[in-house]
């Protein structure tokens, strides 16, 4: 018994291990999407400082301040692409997730379901034999009366043939 103790147990803290690292890797995801998010907010904040960077002359943009800041842009859109693929990543495990919340779901409603017959299974059962003791009850008590009655009528009949045994006697003598 007790080794089946020591395995459910077993069982049931790997299953808590892997239900935890499922939760573990999803808040990973998370916070990398998080810090993805912070970095492009931080080189949108950079994109907007070279926009208003002029050194040219006479306060103009120069060609230089434009290629920064379109490198910026572009590394902003390559920081987007990337919280995109993270952001997939992040809804595969919520879709995970909620496919293994609905299997366990499943799971728990078919055992029900099993529970469920095998109760109305033994409520038939058990049906069925109350049936069959009321049943011999009845056999019982019919050939008890039956018994009785022969009793009585051996009894009557004893009671009269010695009467009457007793009568021829009296006769004879």
């Amino acid at each position: 018994m007790k080794k089946y103790y020591y395995l459910l147990s077993i069982i049931l803290f790997n299953f808590q291990a892997f239900a935890q690292q499922d939760t573990t890797a999803y808040a990973a995801q998370r916070v990398k999407v998080n810090s993805l998010l912070a970095e492009r907010s931080a080189k949108f904040g950079q994109y907007d400082e070279s926009l208003n960077q002029r050194t040219g002359i006479f306060g103009w943009q120069t060609k230089r301040d434009i290629k920064n800041s379109n490198e910026i842009l572009r590394q902003v859109v390559l920081t987007d692409n990337n919280i995109f693929k993270e952001l997939k990543i992040l809804m595969d495990y919520k879709d995970l997730q909620n496919q293994q919340k609905v299997a366990v779901a499943d799971h728990s409603q078919e055992r029900i379901e099993n529970y469920m017959r095998t109760i109305k299974k033994l409520q038939d059962q058990n049906t069925e034999l109350r049936e069959q003791i009321d049943k011999k009850d009845k056999n019982k008590s019919l050939s008890t009366y039956i018994i009785v009655f022969l009793i009585l009528v051996m009894g009557g009949g004893f009671y009269f043939f010695s009467k009457k045994l007793k009568n021829y006697e009296k006769r004879i003598i």
